[in-house]
């Protein structure tokens, strides 16, 4: 699973073993050891979420996808989620989980549980 943050916007973007484990385990998790302590981030499948959630709790982030959501997700054409969820002084929160293609370039690391890429179709 990679993480991106940028301000208030935070990209999650799973492999297709991710997806897949995310939608039968019902979560997924990644951690990043620090001196100080870790870091992680994570996916919960949600019964109480109508859609894409997060939380930030115990240096930990949370995305909750609807389990409504996830049903066949690692097998359809969705390619994933966003929401802006509303903050406290007029901002939001940009979230977007989405599944991990393979870069259209050649790269040297393995991209062989990456979904295929839909414009190396064209």
């Amino acid at each position: 699973m990679k993480i991106r943050i940028k301000g208030n916007s935070i990209r999650l973007r799973l492999t297709r073993n991710e997806v897949a484990d995310l939608c039968t385990k019902g979560f997924i998790r990644e951690t990043t050891r620090f001196p100080s302590g870790l870091f992680r981030y994570e996916v919960m499948i949600s019964e109480v979420h109508n859609t894409l959630n997060a939380a930030l709790e115990d240096n930990s982030i949370c995305f909750y996808l609807p389990r409504k959501l996830s049903e066949n997700w690692p097998d359809n054409e969705t390619v994933g989620f966003e929401e802006w969820l509303p903050l406290t002084n007029d901002s939001t929160l940009h979230l977007l989980l989405e599944k991990d293609f393979q870069c259209l370039e050649a790269r040297s690391e393995d991209e062989s549980d990456q979904y295929p890429n839909p414009k190396a179709l064209l």
